[in-house]
């Protein structure tokens, strides 16, 4: 993998990965109740950084849970990041949990950046989005919803799971968040209070191109839109070509260029 052998972050520690440890008591594992965040490491360098420390402190405090230093956890990208890829590409997958004793942890993996086509393909998940957890959008360790909408995508040979609420409407992707271009040109998420996960690559996006309305959309609605865009913060933004083995979003990828230009720099 990279530059050198497949290591852990664990407590302020690097460690090789088949030593790297845990208590088998820590909450994350028992019940789920930890954050966290996967950083993409472009040219040996974590990309938003400072956004993804910030994102797991703020997760954290609405856990309950003693929330990470932020220069711990810069220093944590970059040493994983400098000791597992160099100057090259790969993901930092950061985690935040509590023992049982209530003693935190900050434990920090590292994976290799597979091959990802230009264009993703999507099926609409028969699974209901369970609608917002707790407020502001954190990105829970406990997460079986989004792993088995993920592994249907799989099986079904595409890239992503649409998810959608029990009445219908359209909430996000299994790991991603969903823009699309209505019939009137208007760029469009859902409302934040349908329970999408708080994406870094979606708050950049809303911060740099003013005037992206929050609008209910179901399957209808969607299949028809002009373009529908998924984005993360490992990938940047995909266009979706196909939903269930249609074709969708035949617009000419100006909303796309417009995305893609907003998260070119940190």
């Amino acid at each position: 993998m990279g530059a050198g052998p497949p290591l852990a972050w664990v407590d302020g520690e690097l460690r090789a990965l088949h030593e790297a440890a845990v208590r088998a008591d820590d909450l994350a594992y028992t019940e789920g109740v930890g954050c966290f965040t996967s950083v993409r490491i472009e040219g040996g360098r974590p990309r938003f950084a400072a956004r993804h420390a910030r994102r797991l402190r703020d997760d954290a405090r609405v856990l309950g849970l003693d929330p990470p230093d932020i220069d711990e956890v810069l220093q944590a990208l970059s040493e994983l990041a400098s000791a597992c890829f160099g100057a090259g590409e790969g993901v930092v997958r950061l985690q935040v949990s509590v023992d049982a004793d209530g003693a935190p942890h900050l434990v920090g993996i590292t994976r290799e950046l597979s091959a990802d086509p230009p264009a993703w393909s999507a099926i609409n998940s028969a699974l209901p989005h369970p609608g917002p957890v707790l407020e502001g959008g954190p990105k829970l360790s406990g997460r079986p919803l989004f792993s088995l909408a993920t592994r249907a995508a799989h099986a079904a040979g595409v890239d992503e799971a649409l998810l959608y609420d029990r009445e219908g409407r359209l909430v996000e992707g299994a790991r991603s968040n969903v823009l699309w271009l209505d019939a009137a040109g208007t760029l469009c998420t859902p409302p934040r209070e349908r329970g999408a996960v708080a994406g870094i690559a979606l708050q950049v996006v809303d911060e740099r191109l003013p005037g992206i309305r929050r609008l209910d959309a179901d399957r209808e609605n969607l299949a028809q839109a002009r373009e529908i865009l998924l984005t993360n913060a490992v990938r940047g933004v995909r266009p979706l070509r196909r939903l269930d083995g249609r074709e969708v979003g035949s617009a000419d990828g100006l909303a796309l260029a417009r995305v893609r230009a907003a998260l070119e720099h940190d």
